[in-house]
This record gives C-alpha cells, structure tokens and sequence, in this order.
C-alpha cells in the first residue's frame, strides 16, 4: 500500500510529525513499514517560467521562438510545442539540468538560433503521457519559483508492506485512521453516512447469486465530458505508480486508494437493457474478452456482471471491452460492490490476473463503506467530468451479516500485556479506532468492531489492539524468570543409557526386541508351573500367534537373536537387551513392569578382531561372569566383602534356574534378595531355539541394582612413595574358595595394603589329593614413606598366620 503525506494530510493532522516519525508510528502499530521517498526530487532544479512574446522561427515553420522571463532574467528559448503562446505559464529546464530518462539540458543553436534550455511537457517530466503541447501552469503562477514548490510537488511517498489480515488499511484513509488513533487527532472524511434512499428508474439491478455478492450499489452519472484529469489528481496517482488515464477512470483509481473500496465505470449507452445482472457463466459462455484485449476462458464457478444479453465484467477482477468508458462515452453507471473473498481469489488466480480490485476483494471489503466510496466518486464525477447524477440509485443488500459483540475483560487485557490500564482507558484507545465500546460491569467492556475490521472475531484479537493503540514501547520489558537450580533427572535413565554405552564399549551389541513374545517359550525353557515368569499378560489382538503375551524374561528374545545370527554364520555373539519385562497381576489391573539386564554371549571370545597375539578361544562361564563385575563395578556396587555387600552364591538345587547346566551357574545377591543370575545354558534348552554351539549368560534385575546405594566417588593424590609386591602361594583344602582368602586380606585392615590379586590356582600332581594351590599378589604401599623390608616382611607374615590360621592353609615348598 502506498500513499503521500500530503494526501494523508487530507484526513488526519499530522503536523508536528515528519515522515520518518509517522513510519516509525505504522511500524510500531504493526503496519511495516517498507519504504519513505521523497518525490520529484528529480524535478527540484525546474523553475517556473512566463512567456513574454512569441514569433515564429525564421527558418522552421513548426518552431516558435520565445522570450521567457524566469526571475530577473529574460532567456531566449526556441520551442516547438503548439501551444506556445504569449502571457503562458509554464516550467523551464535550464542548461545543465538533468530530466527523467538522463536527459540533459544545455545550450544549443536550433535552426541557426541560440536556445538557453527547454520548455517542457508533462511527458517530459514524467508527470503524465501528455505530449501535445508544453505544460501549462495556473494563472497567477509567479515566475522563477522551483517548479515543484510552486506546484505542491514537494512531497514524500510512504510504502506500508500489509498482512493479509489487515484489509482496512489498504486505503489511505485506513492509515489516516491509524494515524489518528495514535496521534489522538480526529479522522476528516470526505463522505461518511451515505446510502441509497430511492431505487432509480433509469436501471435496473438483479443479483442472482447473492451468496457470492452480498451487496451491489450503482448509481448514474449523465453528462460526462471525457478529458485529462486535473494536475492535482493525476499527481495522486503518478505518485503512487498508478498512471492516469482520463478523469473517469482516474476518479475511479483514487476513490479505491481513498477508500480500498474498487469502482468500476460502464459506458451506460453499450448496457443492454439498462440492466445490471450479477451471476454465474450460463452455458455457452465460456469467453469473454476483458479490458487488456485479452480473451479469457469462463468458469462455470466465476462470478461475472451482465447486462440484459451479455457478460460486461470479471466481478471484483477487471471490466470488459464492451463497456468500457471511451471519449464518446456521455453516460456513466458507477457501480460499487461487495463480492465473496473466496470467489474472487478463485477467478483472479485461474485467469493469471491480479488487479488491485481483485488484492483488495479477496482480502475483503467494507459492506458498509459500499455507498460512501460510491458517493465521494459521484462527487468527483460531477466536479471534475462536468456530470450531473441522479438522486436515486439502486443498493441490493441481501448478504447483510450481523453486528459483531464482544466482550473484553479489564484484568486480563492486563495480566496479558503486563501493564495497568483503567476500562476507561482502554475505551478511549479502542473508540479512537473506530470501535465502539461501553462498560457492562466493573471489569468488562462490551465492544463492537467495525464492520472494516474482519479481522476481529474474539477477545484476544481486542487485547492486541489495546497492545497496538497504547505502544508495544510502553509496555515494561521483564526478562523470564529462569530458576538456575539444575533440573532433576531420571537417575534410572542416566544409568541405562551410561550402562548401554559400556557395554558396547567393551565388545557387546545392543539389541532391542519386541514386548510381545511367545508363550512356547517358556515351555522351551523348562519354567515350573509356579513361576512368576509363567503370569503372562496376554493380547486381545496379536500381531501374530508368535507375539500373543508380553514378555517375562528377555532371554527368549536373545537366544532368537542368536539363532538368526547363526543362521547368517555370524557366530561370534555378544548380544545385550536392556528393557521391560511384564507379569499379570490379574485381569481388571495393570501388570507388574520391572527393567532388566540380559546378555549372552556365544563363540570367539575376542570376536571377530582378535588381537594378533591372542590365540583363538571359546568364551566361558568366567566372561559372562566377568561382563557382570563390569556392571557392578560401573554402577559403584563392587563393595568390599560383608553382610550387607552383593556377592555371587552357588545356588542351591531349589534355587538353580532351570535352564542352566549344574555347577556353571551362579546367583548375584545382596542378603536374601536374589539380583540375578549368571552362567551356561543347557545344550537341550539352547537346541529348543536351534541353537547348537555353547551359549552362556546374564540376567539382572535392573531396577532393584538402580535401587541400592552406589559407593561414594572419592579421589586421591597419585602415590609418591613406591609400591612393594609379595606373592603368597598356599596350598588349601579344595572346599575353600580362592575369593574368600582375598576378602580375607581385604578385611584383616593393614594400613600397607593397597591391593590383592590371584593369579594362579592349581591342582595337580605334586598337590594332595583334596587341596590346591592358590597363588596371591598383594601389593604393599605407604602413603607417608619408603617402605623397609623389615615393614613388608611384618605385614606379610600377619597375612600369612590370618590365612593359616582361618582356612587351616599352608605355605607351599615349590
């Protein structure tokens, strides 16, 4: 939308206020602002000039030469415009002014003669196409004045970039109301309150899709004279890029940039019938050829204007060859109307053909502003084209809507802009713009918007215009408060997904299966009847028989994984399952649902990237077991050896998972409570999942792990003092466990040990039958000196008696 600060200075006072401020006022009203140019700066070096005498050259029938006062200087001209007379007004581009298309001025010799600059026409200056003759300014123009001071040219032209929802302000009245409303100023208009009070005889007008059409208005202008618009309309115009015309059409231009309301002119002589007809395509008319000469192709969903035998206009989108105004035209039917947005938009974009009617149409129009704008153009009509209109007219309104009420609530137009407005105020802000509003009660005005604001439709589009109209810069600034406490977080799920990537940091593969599973596999691993893992949940509707209850162990799933892995000859397997399992709790209540730890583990035990220097080797009980110390040494729940510590047990027959082979199996504890377990997995059982090479496992109750408390992190300072090393080789009767003399020398609290290790256990030849041998490294160290050997020998001997005396073990000779 474009407009001039001097034509918006016809509606609203904006003295005070520059051109860049009233920008910043639209911007600020959330009209952005796109562009403020100054116009006819160009033009600035022209003068007003008067010519004294005019003779005919003395070698050129076609030329005039001219003496023309411009100031105190009397220049010699030579012009060959044939409108040059004595005692005209009229502008002068003197040597070494530059004209629109870089054409510039000097002096030169026409036909022998000197000729000091030109007399100019409005083509020349780019004010219109006028070419017949120089321009010719008022009577009374004084002489050597800049020409667009004298003129009323010093103007700027303000660009405003539009949202679609904001129809009203494609016109410059609409920015005037804005304007007003920020300014607290009155809004000046030229017709407001205009109707229709008698239907005229002369024509007739018939809607017949009223649903597309909602009010059409017309009225008759006779006794127009076709001409050049004056200087002060066709400047309105040329300003804003739009390029006159004649005064009809031109009238027609500005009355829909004053208002946003299109008009359209008909040659009333080529209406047939003197009628107007607003419908549909009937069939055969599938062309019509509009106002550019183009023949478009007809939509049976377009709307078109007729007259008693033919279409004459694209409704809302452009008229019609064959009634368009000419310089014969004599008698003008000025229609105004309202036409359904979405019919418009339709028809505009299936032809290719966007007008500035059809912008503003499809965006929606006034219905009350129809006759205003109707009755400014009659206005015009009869000042400027010499036309006299008739008194009557026609206003078909069949599409009127009811009036809008609203309510607006004081406190929350307050708690949501954060600001302390009294109802009043925001009455004042809100009635400036046009809107009506009266209180209901204490803390609610009731509000009527105006029928040109159809963007309004609830009490938050009112709230953003209390926002608007008291200034998006009066409203407080207030950073968000953002509590800097660091937000609680799911311990569980930062120790499964931290357990996850461990895991595949030392040479596991996560796997991740279906809940549902089958319920033949829990026959396949040989669970007794009174299992819990038996208590199912099953599905109304499966995705299949083989997924028909929620799984109860993730072990099936794994040793499926296995099996397909196998089938594919990957038989290096080191798979993990970290996820739900799920047990019934009855049939009206939700199940059990518990996290739980599975991994198994199948062929080379290096994988496929084994180390060069590694030889090739199965894996065993002892990796398996040794991928849950990792865990438990991750987690902080290693602890030294006590009543309350997790430590691995053998189970006994009662307790032993049935799926497991005897005496390669064993149970993690903490108390009574049992944390999973770990070991091999029967060939029978693994045969039930065609499995055929030595599969061994782990399975742990996650949440109950999650659940006990991890061993505090503590740092120390790197050892200054060297560390001392003693191997102890005992030989003990074959009942005792080779862990329980380390937990032995952990517990017996020597100052000087640092750290205990087996490194060999054996039974053989030169060990009596019923013993072995157990080999141990204890590491001796002192935090506060060097230690002697008298020191490592003292300690060393106490661990030895400890052991002797505790397991009934000896020192071993060889």
């Amino acid at each position: 939308m474009k407009f001039t600060l001097d034509w918006l200075n016809q509606y609203v006072d904006t003295e005070g206020h520059t051109a860049d401020q009233l920008a910043d006022y639209l911007t600020m009203l959330g009209l952005e602002v796109d562009a403020v140019t100054p116009l006819h700066q160009e033009l600035a070096p022209l003068k007003t000039a008067r010519i004294i005498s005019a003779q005919p050259h003395p070698d050129a029938d076609k030329l005039t030469l001219c003496e023309v006062a411009v100031g105190d200087d009397i220049l010699q001209i030579v012009c060959g415009a044939p409108n040059a007379r004595a005692g005209l007004n009229t502008v002068i581009a003197l040597p070494g002014t530059t004209l629109p298309g870089e054409v510039k001025i000097k002096k030169s010799k026409v036909r022998g003669v000197e000729s000091c600059g030109m007399l100019c026409s409005e083509r020349e200056l780019a004010l219109s196409d006028s070419h017949t003759g120089i321009m010719e300014l008022p009577e009374g123009t004084a002489h050597g004045r800049s020409f667009i001071t004298a003129m009323g040219l010093e103007d700027t032209m303000i660009e405003v970039d539009l949202t679609p929802n904001r129809p009203d302000c494609a016109s410059v009245i609409g920015i005037a109301r804005e304007i007003a409303g920020k300014l607290q100023r009155p809004l000046r208009l030229p017709v407001e309150g205009a109707r229709v009070d008698h239907a005229s005889r002369s024509f007739s007008v018939d809607v017949e899709s009223p649903e597309l059409c909602p009010r059409y208005a017309a009225r008759l202008v006779t006794g127009v004279k076709i001409g050049p618009s004056p200087l002060w309309l066709r400047n309105r115009l040329t300003s804003i890029g739009l390029r006159p015309i004649n005064n009809v059409v031109d009238i027609t231009n500005f009355v829909m940039m004053e208002y946003g309301q299109p008009l359209h002119a008909f040659d009333f002589d080529n209406l047939k019938g003197g009628k107007i007809i607003v419908r549909s395509p009937k069939a055969g008319e599938t062309k019509f050829t509009t106002l550019d000469g183009v023949e478009r192709e007809l939509n049976p969903e377009m709307l078109l204007i007729c007259d008693g035998e033919r279409p004459v206009a694209m409704a809302g989108v452009m008229g019609g060859m064959n009634s368009e105004v000419t310089d014969d035209t004599t008698t003008v039917l000025l229609e105004s109307a309202c036409f359904n947005p979405v019919s418009i938009r339709k028809t505009a974009r299936r032809l290719g053909l966007a007008s500035d009617a059809s912008y503003r149409f499809e965006r929606g129009v006034d219905p009350e502003g129809v006759c205003n704008a109707m009755n400014r153009a009659v206005q015009l009509l009869c000042d400027l084209a010499g036309g006299t209109a008739e008194d009557a007219g026609q206003d078909m309104y069949m599409g009127r809507l009811p009036l809008k009420s609203l309510t607006l609530r004081v406190s929350r137009s307050n708690a949501l802009l954060g600001i302390d407005l009294h109802a009043a105020t925001i009455a004042t802000l809100l009635q400036s713009i046009g809107f009506l509003s009266k209180p209901k009660d204490a803390d609610t005005l009731w509000v009527r918007p105006p029928t040109f604001r159809v963007d309004i439709d609830r009490e938050a589009d009112l709230i953003e215009e209390v926002a608007r109209l008291h200034g998006y810069g009066n409203i407080p600034v207030t950073l968000p408060q953002v509590s800097l406490s660091y937000p609680e977080q799911d311990q569980g799920r930062i120790k499964r997904t931290t357990i996850a990537r461990l895991l595949t940091g030392i040479g596991f593969s996560e796997a991740i299966n279906y809940s549902f599973s089958n319920g033949k596999y829990l026959d396949l691993l040989h669970l007794a009847e009174g299992d819990d893992r038996r208590r199912t949940v099953r599905l109304l509707n499966p995705l299949s028989e083989e997924q028909g209850v929620m799984r109860t162990s993730l072990l099936p799933g794994l040793l499926e994984n296995v099996d397909r892995n196998i089938r594919f000859q990957m038989t290096e397997v080191k798979l993990f399952e970290l996820g739900k399992v799920f047990t019934s709790t009855g049939a009206t209540t939700q199940p059990i649902e518990r996290n739980r730890l599975a991994g198994v583990l199948c062929g080379n035990r290096h994988g496929y990237a084994s180390p060069l220097h590694f030889k090739e080797e199965k894996v065993d009980f002892l990796d398996a077991k040794g991928a849950v110390e990792f865990i438990l040494g991750q987690m902080r729940l290693n602890l030294p050896a006590g009543p309350t510590s997790i430590g691995f047990d053998l189970p006994g027959a009662d307790d032993r998972e049935p799926f497991v082979v005897p005496g390669e199996t064993l149970q993690l504890r903490l108390g009574e409570t049992i944390l999973g377990s770990v070991g091999r997995i029967r060939p029978e059982i693994l045969r039930g999942f065609d499995i055929k090479l030595d599969v061994y496992y782990f399975d742990l109750d996650f949440d109950a792990l999650c659940g006990l408390v991890a061993a505090p992190k503590s740092f120390t300072a790197l050892p200054v003092y060297p560390a001392v090393k003693r191997d102890i080789a005992l030989v003990v009767p074959g009942s005792v466990a080779a862990g329980d003399l380390v937990n032995a020398i952990r517990t017996s609290r020597d100052a000087l040990i640092e750290d205990v290790a087996i490194f060999d256990v054996y039974q053989g030849k030169t060990i009596q039958n019923g013993y072995k041998s157990v080999a141990i490294s204890v590491t001796y160290r002192s935090s506060a000196k060097t230690l002697t050997e008298k020191n490592v020998e003292k300690s060393n001997k106490k661990i030895v008696d400890l052991l002797t005396e505790q397991f009934g073990a000896s020192l071993r000779d060889a």
